[in-house]
């Protein structure tokens, strides 16, 4: 008899998942289609993209935080719960910078944004996410890192 763990089978993310995750994407899609066709009024939709992208990474800690917090106790879940407002602080840097370089705000959240999968990886690992997490949250984050840096761009004069 061995000790050796089988290796769990990685599913599918559940349709309402990805129909909602991958219409999460629409928002930074329609600001930078819209700022391509009208310049004039794709300004404010691209200033938009750019809060909701920082929404969004705030939101990924907040989902960190009711993941560990229904499977993890004592200083272990102090540790995950600090690591859970991270990306708020994160989304705070980018919008004390936003007026100063709009660019360098969608600089510090598509950074988060991709640096939010570290911690996602670490939640697989431990065990406290689905096994189809990583499937869903690497090409959302993925996109919405770029599509935040290209609403930089766009948003540069």
């Amino acid at each position: 008899m061995t000790d050796a763990i089988e290796p769990v089978p990685v599913v599918r993310p559940p349709i309402a998942a990805m129909l909602l995750g991958y219409a999460g994407l629409l928002p930074p899609i329609i600001a930078v289609a819209v700022r391509l066709i009208d310049p004039a009024k794709g300004g404010m939709m691209l200033a938009l993209a750019l809060f909701y992208a920082a929404l969004i990474l705030s939101f990924l800690g907040g989902m960190w935080w009711g993941a560990v917090s229904a499977r993890v106790s004592g200083a272990a879940l102090s540790l995950w719960l600090a690591i859970a407002v991270v990306p708020s602080l994160v989304a705070l840097a980018a919008g004390a910078v936003l007026f100063a370089s709009v660019l360098s705000a969608a600089a510090i959240v598509a950074a988060g944004l991709l640096g939010s999968l570290l911690v996602d990886m670490a939640l697989i690992r431990a065990g406290h996410v689905p096994t189809w997490w990583m499937k869903l949250r690497v090409p959302l984050s993925v996109g919405l890192a770029a599509l935040t840096l290209l609403t930089g761009l766009l948003a540069q004069p």
